[in-house]
């Protein structure tokens, strides 16, 4: 550790504070000398340091000779100490890591402030959640939220709205003009209560939980647990309702998704799977297989079900669900298509 105290001489014009002079040795010493003295300083007095030498007022030569005799043949008559704030940046930068800087100087902060904006954090959503929230919004909303996501997160928002409002959308945005102050600040706070709602959903365990559960039943037995649930509360059989996923909600996945998620599945889980099953949801797992893994599953299962223990059925469907889930989770399949609720009469009304 440096000591201030070390620091004396006389001062000219108003006393400089220990501070005001170690910050103006560093700042007389160059980057690359005074960057090596850093490290014998500690936290606070960095910070001490730095507030000085932003306020640091012009030091004449001949006042700075005193502070540091040893370094006059540095110094010419008519030199001061200008821009400090910059310079001891630039010392701070020669001496510390770039996180270190960021942190004495207070830009860590500002920038976590802009990395938090709420478009920035809207991101974290689900873009199926985002594009149902955004199909009960006029497009010309829609529009705007579009231009002010990041790129990457609003391209696959965009992909999950229906093919019926993607091109009006598309189109209003590549035209899109300055937005009135007042109408930009209330999309704005509309989307900060969004957030709210994200954020809060995301810290409730319970609603994952109970879906977790779910999942590991049959769908009479989960269909029975939803409407008894949603006698009490339809706001909670809507959170887990969406969070399920069973064997026989493959009929509603898009058929690109279901191609990779059958073609990741052994052929023996499969046949297990579809041992009972309706003749809908056969077709629809067949259709989505390479023709020789069809024609062998079709085989095994022309001997029916019998001898076949359900429970081993039934842990089948959970295996080719909790695939799916999983895959879905990591982006790679959609569980469900992109919703086509909106009726064009409906954003013609709007």
């Amino acid at each position: 550790m440096m000591d201030f105290d070390d620091f004396g001489g006389s001062a000219i014009g108003k006393p400089l504070s220990q501070a005001d002079k170690a910050a103006a040795v560093l700042l007389a010493m160059g980057k690359g000398i005074a960057g090596k003295l850093l490290k014998y300083f500690t936290q606070a007095e960095l910070q001490m340091i730095i507030s000085s030498a932003q306020t640091l007022r012009a030091i004449p030569p001949d006042e700075l000779n005193e502070l540091v005799n040893e370094f006059e043949d540095l110094f010419t008559e008519g030199t001061g100490l200008m821009d400090n704030a910059k310079a001891i940046e630039e010392i701070l930068e020669e001496g510390l890591t770039p996180e270190e800087v960021d942190g004495l100087l207070g830009r860590r902060a500002a920038f976590q402030a802009f990395e938090a904006s709420i478009w920035d954090r809207l991101q974290d959503a689900d873009p199926d959640f985002i594009a149902n929230y955004l199909l009960r919004e006029h497009p010309q909303t829609v529009a705007y939220i579009l231009s002010m996501l990041p790129s990457s997160f609003g391209a696959k928002v965009l992909l999950k709205l229906p093919d019926s409002r993607r091109a009006d959308i598309m189109n209003r945005t590549v035209n899109l003009k300055n937005i009135n102050p007042k109408a930009s600040q209330i999309i704005e706070n509309r989307i900060q209560e969004l957030i709210a709602v994200i954020d809060a959903d995301k810290n409730s365990t319970g609603t994952a939980k109970v879906a977790e559960l779910m999942n590991e039943l049959e769908k009479p037995q989960v269909d029975t647990l939803l409407e008894s649930l949603e006698t009490i509360s339809k706001v909670s059989a809507s959170k887990v309702r969406p969070k399920i996923f069973l064997f026989e909600d493959l009929l509603a996945m898009p058929q690109r998704s279901r191609v990779i998620l059958l073609n990741d599945i052994s052929g023996d889980i499969l046949t297990m799977a579809l041992r009972g099953a309706s003749g809908e949801i056969k077709e629809c797992v067949l259709a989505s297989i390479s023709p020789r893994s069809r024609r062998m599953i079709e085989s095994d299962l022309a001997s029916g079900t019998a001898g076949v223990n359900p429970r081993e059925i039934a842990i089948a469907r959970r295996a080719v669900a909790q695939e799916a889930i999983r895959l879905a989770n990591g982006g790679q399949i959609q569980l469900k298509e992109a919703p086509e609720s909106a009726e064009n009469g409906e954003e013609q009304a709007a």
